[in-house]
């Protein structure tokens, strides 16, 4: 239900405690005092049958006794009485409760499902069960039984553990740190990571979204949300379990590549979330987001009192892919006037250990004005020459006097005194200066600034289009497929494999199956004759790994060797797997490309996250080298770019002493292949390529395995049900014929598509821009474009049409669900000068189509007064239109669907 009333759960106008109690040590007395020791300034109601009054606050004996309703309800009840009091507070018009109260168990029949059902009827929202609670401070709304409140800031924390939240205000307190709201979701009946990520996304008050994780529940609603946050401010996250096996033996590499810990990495990639790995780490994270903005780049200049702890810095800023700032003539003329001789000359730049205030004022002013520089790490080592509160003073008082000067534009700062007291931890505090207990730390900490900046700008990359079009014979590939999921076989037999693969236009091996020795032998003959030597290999449906069982032998030079060759592997074959069934031997042509990489390329599934493409070092050893990178599919090129640069064998991809390239792109267009494959054919439960062979001529796949079964349907509507991220809806391709024999193509937009996207708008006109975007703007730039072209097919979709005689882009609908999926807002720019030829109408009626088909119950629009030409369209297409209240000059149109 996403976002569906959460402003009433997290900022309630009243508020209902029932289970409050006069018990020490007993939850609901924990939390009514929090609420009053929080002084929430909105009414407070206690429901208790047993006192008549609880903290001052006089009580009744039902909801319904009070004299006002209240928005929220926190119950910390037994669990048996929780499903009544959900469906009572609904019956009076509450929009939400938090369940504190632990123990209603799961699924079908149990008090959780019960508490559900009533909440549902009264289309109430619940956090909870089995949780701490909320704790907003920007409206003092303590609604939890943690020890402290922090005070208001710009963090929100979400946190599936109660403990962890606690833990975070407590380390909040002691450093000053504000929230603009902290929720613990327990078991997540209701509200769910991904509704809250929606929320703090939108919310004006939060600067960055904290979380801690230790399973996702939904994972394209997760994907969906967090895609959507990430590209408007930081998010980080903690997850839990990183160390746990896999929940499923499997029989590919491909499958025991794919750990569920890797999967969810690859999620966050995807997401562009930034991952930590411990609290600490989280802790620091939330240090330097709560009070830097961001860093333009990645090049850092250290300032020191002390030589070694300065090279460390710069060691951990290198491997973690930083950049020491360099300095230039003119930056070193100017510290050389201000330091002393035996100043370091270099970045770090170390003033020596007698340092005192003013030494260190004038490198920084002289620092804080350099452009060849991102931001700047002060670091001190106390001494008993120099004063290190003076000195923190006086680098507090520079950077102040820097961002008033600059503002927006202001250089970051990050502090390091090592052995500080908590006076020049507080001197820091109070600057709005991120500060650290060592090096290490403080480098992280810059380094998140970078990651996330590269994470909004790679959101709104645009990505390459293919470097040729493929077109693969789906039908074909699908009949194979299909074929055997019918008979009941769970793999794929080499030779069908093969033809699924070319299908795909993904290059193997050349492979005739022969069901006898002497078979095997003829077709070999024919290979030896153009002089190749042979390979055999084992043809079984049961036998997933031939080489465990001697069922490969390799560079066959005559027939009659083939022929023992085959004998050997059937004597081999039947000692290891006595009741494999063997139909024979596939025989290929010895592949020699002495200096080609062994990869390995693959789909597997799992669990959560549906769908995942692996890549990495292949051959036999493949799990012992264990090189690998995941990434949720469909991909694009420079997803799949992306996804080979994760490894250490992309390394051994360029060229190398005597050894070329690898062909370029040829890898990533084959990952892109392989996750269209997973696209179109969701019966495919696993696939390998391994090993692939790639050289300066290309890949060629020698060997392959395709597990199959039923679609797994894993994630709810439409689309491939086994993928996360929903993928590239092209079902929606249309070609129309409108009047005067006009032929028009039209299709999902494509990230790729911005190009086009800027030359269609210099054909509009500023009437037509001021129609559809309600105001004078101009469009043409890169970060409103992408807002335009790189879409949620989960949450929205824009259909562009284009004339198919000039391939010009001519028309757009879009249309972008509301929360809870119900209501569609659409909108429609066509060529101001291609207008009154039956484009707009067509448009509209195929996004009408599309709503329908999504569930959707109602599309609805806003229409300028003086758009007469909409208005009419929407009253021929049967919408309903209504004045707005408020602004007259702007009609509401809505079609019930």
């Amino acid at each position: 239900m996403s976002t569906y009333r959460l402003n009433s759960l997290l900022a309630p106008n009243s508020v209902a405690l029932i289970g409050a109690s006069t018990r020490s040590g007993s939850v609901g007395r924990a939390i009514i005092r929090n609420v009053c020791t929080a002084r929430f300034e909105n009414p407070v109601g206690v429901v208790n049958s047993h006192y008549r009054e609880i903290e001052g606050i006089s009580t009744v004996k039902r909801l319904a006794e009070l004299p006002f309703v209240p928005e929220l309800v926190i119950v910390t009840t037994p669990a048996a009485t929780v499903p009544e009091i959900v469906a009572e507070a609904g019956r009076i018009g509450a929009a939400g409760a938090i369940i504190i109260s632990s123990g209603l168990g799961h699924g079908a029949g149990s008090l959780a499902e019960a508490a559900e059902r009533a909440a549902r009827a009264y289309h109430m929202r619940l956090i909870g069960p089995n949780c701490l609670g909320i704790l907003m401070p920007t409206i003092n709304l303590n609604a939890s039984f943690a020890a402290h409140m922090p005070r208001a800031g710009h963090l929100a924390l979400i946190s599936q553990s109660g403990a962890i939240a606690t833990g975070m205000v407590d380390w909040a307190a002691r450093r000053n740190v504000g929230f603009s709201g902290i929720v613990s979701i327990g078991d997540q009946l209701d509200v769910d990571i991904a509704d809250l990520l929606d929320f703090f996304a939108l919310d004006t008050q939060t600067k960055a979204i904290l979380m801690y994780i230790e399973a996702v529940k939904d994972a394209r609603k997760f994907m969906s949300a967090a895609r959507a946050a990430a590209r408007v401010k930081p998010v980080v996250v903690v997850k839990s379990g990183r160390m746990a096996q896999g929940a499923k033996a499997t029989a590919t590499h491909t499958g025991a590549l794919a750990g569920s810990d890797a999967v969810y990495d690859a999620a966050f990639g995807r997401a562009g979330i930034l991952r930590v790995f411990s609290l600490r780490e989280l802790f620091d994270c939330a240090e330097t987001l709560s009070r830097v903005k961001f860093a333009f780049g990645k090049r850092l200049t250290i300032l020191t009192n002390g030589g070694g702890i300065g090279v460390l810095a710069v060691d951990r800023l290198v491997e973690l892919g930083g950049i020491p700032a360099a300095l230039n003539p003119v930056v070193k003329q100017q510290l050389d006037a201000v330091l002393p001789a035996t100043w370091s000359g270099s970045n770090p730049v170390d003033i020596i250990g007698d340092a005192d205030p003013l030494r260190y004022v004038g490198a920084l002013e002289i620092l804080l004005a350099d452009d060849e520089s991102d931001a700047i790490l002060v670091m001190n080592v106390q001494t008993a020459i120099a004063d290190s509160d003076a000195i923190a003073t006086a680098v507090t008082r520079v950077v102040d006097a820097d961002r008033r000067k600059h503002t927006i534009s202001a250089k970051p700062v990050l502090a390091v005194w090592v052995g500080a007291d908590e006076k020049i931890s507080k001197t820091f505090i109070d600057a709005g200066i991120p500060d650290y207990a060592t090096e290490d730390d403080a480098v992280r900490g810059f380094m998140h600034l970078v990651y996330h900046r590269e994470v909004v700008e790679s959101l709104a990359a645009v990505p390459p289009s293919l470097t040729h079009e493929f077109v693969p014979d789906i039908p074909a590939a699908r009949r194979i497929v299909e074929s055997a999921v019918a008979q009941g076989r769970r793999w794929l037999d080499p030779i069908e494999v093969v033809g699924v693969l070319d299908a795909y236009g993904i290059t193997s091996v050349p492979t005739q199956a022969a069901a006898s020795a002497d078979e095997a032998a003829a077709h070999a003959q024919a290979l030896l004759a153009r002089g190749a030597t042979v390979v055999l290999k084992v043809l079984s449906r049961d036998i997933s790994h031939k080489s465990d069982v001697g069922g490969v032998v390799l560079n066959l030079a005559n027939a009659d060797s083939v022929r023992a060759a085959a004998l050997s592997i059937l004597a081999n074959a039947k000692a290891k797997l006595p009741d494999a069934r063997i139909d024979g031997f596939m025989v290929q042509p010895m592949v020699l490309r002495p200096k080609a990489r062994e990869l390995i390329l693959g789909i597997a599934s799992d669990p959560t996250f549906g769908s995942v493409i692996v890549f990495g070092h292949g051959g036999t050893a493949v799990e012992v080298i264990n090189d690998k990178a995941l990434a949720l599919p469909p991909l694009d090129l420079k997803l799949a770019r992306d996804l080979v640069e994760r490894t250490r064998v992309s390394r051994l991809l360029r060229a190398y002493r005597d050894v070329p390239a690898v062909k370029q792109d040829e890898i990533p267009l084959t990952l892109v292949k392989l996750a269209q494959l997973a696209a179109d054919i969701p019966e495919i439960r696993e696939l390998d390529l391994n090993p692939l062979l790639a050289d300066e001529t290309g890949v060629l796949t020698v060997d392959a395995r395709v597990a199959v079964g039923s679609p797994v349907r894993k994630f709810v509507g439409p689309g491939n049900a086994n993928f996360a991220v929903r993928p590239y809806p092209s079902q929606w391709l249309r070609h129309l014929v409108l009047k005067d024999n006009w032929r028009i193509m039209v299709r999902p937009i494509r990230p790729d598509d911005e190009p086009l996207i800027y030359d269609f708008l210099r054909h509009i006109t500023k009437q037509d821009l001021r129609f559809r975007f309600f105001a004078a703007v101009n469009p043409l730039n890169h970060e409103f474009i992408a807002r335009l072209t790189q879409l949620d097919y989960a949450r929205a979709m824009a259909l562009v049409a284009f004339d198919e005689a000039t391939n010009e882009m001519v028309g757009v609908v879009r249309i972008h669900s509301d929360s809870i999926y119900e209501t569609g807002e659409y909108a429609i720019l066509i060529r101001s000068d291609l207008k009154g030829r039956g484009l707009g109408w067509m448009l509209m009626k195929l996004i009408i189509e599309y709503a329908r088909s999504e569930g959707l119950k109602y599309i609805a629009g806003d229409v300028l007064a003086e758009n007469t030409v909409m208005l009419a369209m929407c009253r021929d297409l049967g919408f309903e239109i209504a004045n707005d209240p408020v602004e007259h000059d702007v009609y509401h149109v809505r079609l019930m669907l």
